[in-house]
């Protein structure tokens, strides 16, 4: 199911066209690496395990020692989408990175997905590993399950970096021209008849992707520990958008990335990690006052 996750990821990198040769080398140079079969991750049996969780079977790897560090990949994706934060984090953290829900590894036969459901999987997989707390990073929908899992689950998350969320299914948060690249995939996947199996599943992705998520401002309310939010300058979720969730969250820190996408992790990989490791390690700064000025 990874291409799918390239549909939105290679619109994402190449939205900038004055940068389309220098994002097309880093794209092909990460695909390169998440299909290099020497990369251990999302196939390492040293560090993986699946655990029985809420009706499926959830495949996931731990890497490191230290204070958990949660990672939830985005549509399509799996454990290897992250092969560029999984060494850096690990050398302080304990790194927990698992196949979403009918995703990657964990297959899962049912006919509906929803971000609340995926959500609870990740509160209810710390729960089976006895893990009271993490902090979280989560990309694209991954983002949306992070902020779903400290709203749904507050005892859970510590701290969260989240990057290309969204809260809406329309062109308030995501420009026309990207639902006019996806939407025809789930309009004809809907009108088949005789799906196989994958289609089955892509319909299920397909559909949190241009149906969901319906998450009020109401909700980030009340969401209680510090957050990151994070966005490319041209990503798939307009920036007013990725705004509109830091002004809504109490204690949120705001940090639009230029010349990027949607794959903030990727084009930004070294500063990515650097910035969001540095905001797990730092208190929460409340800057207001004389305080601006510095």
């Amino acid at each position: 199911m990874r291409k799918y996750l390239f549909v939105l990821l290679f619109f994402g990198l190449l939205a900038s066209p004055a940068f389309s040769q220098d994002i097309q080398k880093i794209a092909e140079e990460f695909e390169k690496k998440m299909s290099d079969p020497k990369s251990p991750y999302g196939h390492n049996q040293a560090a993986g395990k699946y655990y029985d969780i809420r009706g499926f079977k959830m495949y996931c790897e731990v890497y490191g020692e230290g204070q958990p560090l949660l990672i939830v990949h985005g549509n399509g994706g799996s454990i290897n989408n992250f092969i560029y934060q999984i060494p850096y984090f690990s050398k302080k953290y304990k790194v927990i990175i698992a196949d979403s829900r009918a995703q990657g590894k964990s297959t899962d036969k049912g006919d509906s997905l929803s971000y609340e459901m995926m959500a609870d999987d990740y509160a209810a997989l710390l729960d089976a590993m006895k893990i009271d707390s993490a902090d979280v990073i989560g990309w694209s929908d991954g983002g949306i399950n992070g902020l779903l899992l400290a709203i749904r689950h507050p005892e859970k998350v510590k701290k969260l970096a989240t990057t290309g969320a969204n809260l809406v299914p329309d062109t308030t948060a995501v420009p026309q021209q990207i639902w006019d690249m996806v939407r025809p995939t789930l309009a004809m996947l809907k009108m088949k008849k005789d799906k196989t199996e994958q289609e089955k599943n892509a319909l299920k992705l397909f559909g949190l992707l241009c149906e969901q998520p319906h998450i009020p401002l109401t909700d980030l309310n009340t969401i209680k520990c510090p957050t990151l939010v994070i966005g490319g300058d041209h990503d798939v979720i307009k920036e007013e958008h990725t705004l509109l969730i830091y002004k809504n969250i109490p204690k949120a820190y705001l940090w639009i990335l230029p010349a990027s996408g949607h794959s903030t992790p990727v084009v930004y990989s070294d500063d990515f990690n650097k910035v969001v490791d540095r905001f797990f390690s730092t208190p929460y700064r409340t800057i207001d006052g004389e305080e601006r000025f510095f």
